[in-house]
């Protein structure tokens, strides 16, 4: 076992002892050393009860034969930290818990490890952190909470809360109404009930094969969901006993090429979170995958896209896609295209391969899921544009835009900062017909690439969502919706044309041609660009500055350079 270099032979007496203090006996140093990694953390509502949900799941493994030990990353909830400075560490904190995994299991060589994640940034951390380890790991999230409701039977999630701010200061709606809202949204435990960035990301791990089946659906604080910690526990103890299955499932041997592929194949029929590309991208480069931002659009021209999910569609949830036959199901009748391109032959982590595992999986409600004949687009849910705007790429969620925004021509109204934006747009600064430009939020430039899910959510709330399209070298929430296009590389902070833009220019995008153009002569860009000077803003952080120094674009997954 790789662990026995720290409990095996004489001259470990030293760390035997230390174990020792801390509970272990004689019979425990011949059993595998499993490490637990939980997020649990008490301010994000899909993290507070990680702790009971790391109970079950040691004393599972216990039962097994192995000897956990659990460890905690740090988290931070993208929807208390919206719309003020805190967005800023977002981002960043997922480079924090990948070495903080790095960290504690190889500084203890620990023998496999079962990671409990839910939100956002934490996901793509872990699973960055276990390639870098790369020993047997299962992904068992804490789980979606279910969709809030009011009296009048209106169906809501978070979005509906940020987007109630917009209506209430546009007088759509009453303060009471506003506070309603706010207390109905959120109804319990669990990561936020739409295909947001955290169920997106979970879905992910199951169409990698590195989490169990249902990972992505089955709803938080629930029987079922605790039945799916016991049984990756179970088998995680299985692998770790056996030396031949230790190799056979080293985390490499799974998230994989395959494995990559068949994530954005499943993101493009489920119309997942365009932070998914960020995350994706950043996870395919920790696995020393090759994949660039073209190949998801020749993954989306295969793919139909068979499942809308808030925000997409505001009617429909997570739980509404697990009681329909869940990812699996979805999978399945992805494959039964005449040329499926999934990778079906894809190990996964319970022992089969992908294709054995859906084999059985069928639609149960086909309003929810439907099937590829009947899908709501013949292509993905996600668009990678390309333009003299975004050279190097931009990302649309082509499943959240209306139909009418999907070719617009618009005039540019710009912001140097997303608190610009959001004072400018509630000011009454945008008007139909607008495109509106935020810049330096990019990875370097914001720094740390802050969601824009406050200025997305006024346009919406304030009626304009059909009229108003909004680009920026940041990102979005995987709450946004309406024609957004975000992740511009390169951005404005390294000199990227976004930058270049003034009030009154002319942009252009088009889907069907999957395009982003500004619409300005390439002799007054050169003037423009003689007299360009980067906006630096003043950073108070060591963190962040560290961050702005060492951070890549978005079309690179915005990943920490490791050499100068």
């Amino acid at each position: 076992m790789r662990s026995d270099i720290v409990k095996k032979g004489h001259n470990r007496a030293p760390h035997r002892s230390l174990l020792r203090a801390t509970g272990l006996k004689d019979e425990d140093f011949s059993k595998p050393f499993i490490g637990v990694a939980n997020s649990y953390i008490d301010i994000i509502p899909g993290h507070f009860f990680l702790n009971k949900y790391a109970e079950i799941v040691k004393d599972e493994i216990r039962k097994a034969g192995g000897v956990p030990f659990e460890f905690n990353t740090i988290g931070v909830d993208d929807g208390i930290a919206m719309g003020h400075s805190g967005m800023l560490y977002s981002l960043p904190s997922r480079e924090l818990i990948a070495d903080c995994i790095e960290s504690v299991m190889n500084a203890h060589a620990l023998d496999a490890m079962i990671c409990l994640p839910n939100c956002d940034k934490i996901v793509p951390g872990m699973l960055m952190g276990a390639l870098r380890v790369n020993v047997p790991t299962i992904f068992v999230s804490g789980g979606p909470m279910k969709a809030g409701r009011l009296e009048d039977g209106t169906i809501l999630d978070l979005n509906s809360a940020f987007e109630a701010v917009g209506a209430y200061e546009s007088g759509k709606i009453s303060e009471k109404r506003l506070h309603e809202i706010e207390c109905q949204a959120c109804p319990s435990g669990g990561s936020c009930s739409g295909m947001f960035t955290a169920n997106s990301m979970n879905t992910l791990c199951e169409a990698m094969g590195v989490a169990l089946p249902g990972n992505g659906t089955i709803p938080a604080l629930t029987p079922e969901r605790e039945e799916l910690l016991r049984q990756g526990a179970r088998r995680i103890v299985e692998i770790a006993l056996d030396s031949s299955l230790s190799e056979k499932f080293r985390f490499r041997n799974i998230l994989n090429a395959k494995a990559v592929h068949n994530a954005f194949v499943v993101d493009m029929a489920m119309g997942g979170s365009t932070n998914t590309i960020l995350h994706m991208l950043a996870i395919a480069k920790e696995a020393e995958v090759d994949f660039n931002l073209e190949s998801i659009n020749n993954i989306a021209a295969n793919v139909a896209h068979i499942a809308k999910i808030a925000p997409a569609l505001s009617s429909v949830h997570m739980e509404d896609i697990n009681r329909a036959g869940g990812v699996s199901a979805v999978m399945n009748e992805i494959s039964k295209r005449e040329k499926s391109i999934l990778h079906l032959d894809a190990l996964t982590i319970t022992g089969e391969t992908l294709g054995q595992r859906i084999a059985n999986a069928n639609i149960t409600d086909p309003e929810i899921i439907r099937h590829n004949d009947n899908a709501y687009s013949k292509v993905g849910g996600l668009k990678i544009l390309f333009g003299n705007l975004c050279e190097q790429g931009a990302v649309l969620k082509v499943a959240a835009v209306a139909e009418s925004m999907k070719e617009f021509s618009g005039k540019a109204i710009c912001f140097n900062s997303q608190d610009e934006a959001i004072k400018g747009i509630a000011g009454g600064k945008v008007k139909a017909g607008s495109v509106v430009v935020i810049r330096y939020e990019g990875p370097k430039g914001g720094p740390g690439m802050q969601e824009m899910l406050s200025p997305t959510s006024l346009i919406m709330g304030m009626g304009l969502g059909e009229s108003v399209a909004l680009i920026t070298d940041g990102r979005f929430s995987g709450a946004t919706r309406g024609a957004c296009i975000g992740h511009i590389s390169p951005e404005a902070a390294e000199g990227g044309l976004i930058a270049l833009i003034e009030d009154g220019d002319v942009i252009e995008i088009s889907v069907s041609r999957g395009s982003l153009e500004l619409k300005v002569d390439s002799k007054t860009l050169e003037s423009r660009r003689a007299k360009w000077k980067p906006i630096k803003k003043e950073i108070k952080s060591k963190w962040l500055k560290r961050y702005s120094l060492l951070v890549s674009n978005a079309a690179n997954g915005a990943v920490l350079k490791t050499e100068l």
